[in-house]
């Protein structure tokens, strides 16, 4: 059964219709809060196969005004890249010891950062961080010998979006605490770049929903035809 605070903000929502960015984003700041920050997300419903892989759809979009959330990183390099992931702030930095603990079954870390070297080693990991989508990618800047930049690009508010099986694609673009136009450019950011991931290979609409959502709250349905090229 919704809560009472699910169906009063139900109320506020004309669930036929399909709001500019701009008013899903107020629509949803009507919402009775919940009692801890919720995160809010957009969902997107792609008219792409998964299955095949020229119609992956997968990326990074930095927020411009980051998640909110605190970002754990791991680093997994030697010498001067290590020495440059501690100053930019990475949690964990290290390179034998590092694998070893993961291998053991560890993973209290939201990100991992490789430099190419340490690559070699660390593609053994990717029975235990793949399936945890842990595993450092070059397609999403987390295998560079900057490893400085890319601690503080993920800090900053850099996320990662990649289409599931069923052709969904969720992305966090910020806190129920943020303000209303921090939410829109930050939600705007991801759109275009969800827009612009379209496979050439895909065929028909690409962006069949798009949605915005709080944790707890329903659904607030976004138009998306100023991003979508036709």
């Amino acid at each position: 059964m919704p809560s009472k605070r699910y169906k009063k903000a139900l109320e506020q929502v004309d669930t036929s219709k399909v709001y500019p960015l701009k008013d899903a984003v107020g629509v949803l700041a009507k919402f009775p809060k919940a009692k801890f920050n919720e995160t809010i997300d957009l969902a997107f419903r792609l008219g792409v196969d998964p299955k095949h892989s020229d119609q992956m759809v997968r990326g990074t979009v930095p927020l411009p005004h980051g998640s909110g959330n605190v970002v754990r990183v791991l680093v997994f390099a030697k010498g001067a890249g290590a020495e440059a992931a501690r100053a930019a702030g990475a949690e964990f930095v290290g390179f034998e010891d590092m694998i070893a603990k993961c291998t053991g079954g560890w993973s209290d870390f939201d990100v991992a950062v490789a430099t190419p070297e340490a690559m070699v080693e660390v593609r053994k990991l990717g029975k235990v961080l793949g399936p945890r989508g842990l595993m450092p990618n070059p397609k999403t800047g987390t295998v560079t010998d900057d490893t400085a930049k890319a601690v503080r690009e993920v800090k900053a508010g850099r996320v990662e979006f990649k289409v599931d099986k069923a052709g969904n694609v969720h992305v966090p673009v910020g806190k129920a605490s943020f303000a209303s136009n921090q939410l829109e450019e930050n939600a705007r950011a991801v759109i275009e770049a969800v827009a612009k991931a379209k496979p050439q290979s895909a065929k028909g609409t690409y962006i069949h929903s798009c949605t915005l959502s709080a944790t707890m709250s329903p659904p607030v349905r976004v138009d998306v035809k100023e991003f979508v090229a036709h």
